[in-house]
């Protein structure tokens, strides 16, 4: 029955709805009238009917947005008293129009066809008194009729003329709420799915990030304790990678807990220039890559596939550090509209079953940093070597 509307709101009502009664009140718009005699002869003034219906359809009014199955019950009420005193047009029954917009644009869907059903018959009800009951006029032969009738249909079409726009300018603005709300919500959804990409993003370098430099450390940590022994000049090195190698990764990790905690643009991402470091850390990690790139780039590739080859070859590379024998062949192969890069490592035995079917979190990460760019990625075992190809489309190089 109520809507939930601001107080300011419903102060603005109250304050417009007083104000259109004390313009309006007993002001009619056709001077003369014979149909008072009853409210007369029991002691009550035109002038005091006239505000009492007045002060019924504009209180109809002032709670219209609040409720407006309600008003639109008093605005029929406060009508039907007006034409049961036989009052003249005055011009507070603009009051009804206030109402009827407010059943098309606040009201449930079962109030915004009754309100365009009071449109319609209101108006029609409101001709024929207008027309024939209050014209001044009686009906006497049929030209008299006839003029009544005349009278009747014109007040009726401007009475439903009037009642049906001002339904229609409610179901006008019921539209542009109804639009707008959907513009939020598909903006919301939007947003949100943009953050749900963002954090995938974040947790797919986070581990690409982490797996790697475990994967170095965990290598460096086993050489330095048998090498401890023997040469420690090895383990001092072996040390130094691991501290390098932690403090590279900790800085990577800073960089994108802070573009999680401020939602803030990509940070500095690798790029092809980077790969012989990511080498050179496969290498202190006890796994020598062979890396053959024919052809070279034929200019400089976008970002995002820099970054996806660079991330893409990461993994690799670490599957091979975690779970290889050391053997490891890395080719790159930039061909004008694409590049296709070839992983291929010898497993150790017993070391990675679950590689054979592909379904590690490294392998989706990699199909992921692919599919990002619009290209694809395999990865699978065949007999004793695990193969990752990717194909990644580069269109026109820069």
């Amino acid at each position: 029955m109520f809507r939930p509307v601001s107080r300011t709101w419903i102060v603005a009502d109250v304050v417009c709805s007083i104000l259109g009664f004390l313009l309006t009140a007993g002001v009619p718009l056709v001077p003369g009238s014979s149909g008072l005699s009853a409210w007369i002869a029991d002691g009550v003034s035109s002038t005091t009917a006239y505000i009492l219906v007045g002060a019924v359809l504009w209180g109809a009014a002032a709670i219209s947005r609040l409720s407006p199955a309600l008003a639109l019950s008093i605005a029929w009420f406060g009508a039907i008293a007006q034409m049961a005193m036989g009052l003249p047009p005055v011009p507070y029954d603009a009051a009804i129009l206030i109402v009827l917009f407010a059943t098309a644009a606040w009201g449930s869907r079962r109030l915004l066809w009754l309100g365009g059903a009071s449109a319609l018959g209101g108006g029609l009800i409101g001709g024929a008194y207008f027309g024939v009951a209050w014209s001044g006029e009686l009906v006497t032969d049929a030209a008299s009729a006839m003029r009544a009738a005349v009278t009747a249909a014109l007040l009726g079409s401007v009475f439903v003329l009037a009642m049906v726009m001002s339904w229609g300018a409610g179901l006008l603005w019921r539209v542009i709420v109804a639009g707008r709300a959907t513009q939020v919500a598909r903006a919301q959804a939007e947003m949100l799915a943009a953050e749900e990409q963002e954090r995938v993003r974040i947790a797919r370098d986070m581990h690409d990030i982490v797996a790697h430099s475990l994967a170095v450390v965990i290598a460096q940590a086993d050489g330095a304790r048998y090498a401890a022994a023997v040469k420690p000049e090895m383990a001092t090195e072996a040390l130094g990678t691991i501290a390098q190698t932690a403090r590279g990764a900790l800085s990577d990790v800073r960089m994108l807990l802070t573009q999680l905690r401020h939602r803030q643009g990509d940070g500095p991402q690798p790029t092809l220039a980077d790969l012989e470091t990511l080498f050179g850390q496969v290498r202190q990690a006890g796994v020598d890559p062979r890396i053959t790139v024919d052809p070279m780039p034929p200019g400089e590739p976008p970002a995002a596939v820099q970054l996806a080859v660079y991330r893409i070859l990461q993994e690799a590379l670490t599957n091979a550090i975690r779970h290889g024998d050391g053997a490891v062949d890395v080719r790159l192969s930039w061909l004008p509209d694409r590049v296709d890069i070839d992983v291929r490592n010898a497993v150790a035995e017993g070391r990675a079953p679950q590689l054979g079917q592909g379904t590690g979190h490294g392998v989706v990460g990699m199909r992921e940093r692919a599919q990002l760019v619009g290209g694809s990625l395999e990865a699978e075992r065949r007999g004793s070597e695990f193969h990752v190809h990717g194909s990644l489309p580069i269109g026109a190089p820069s």
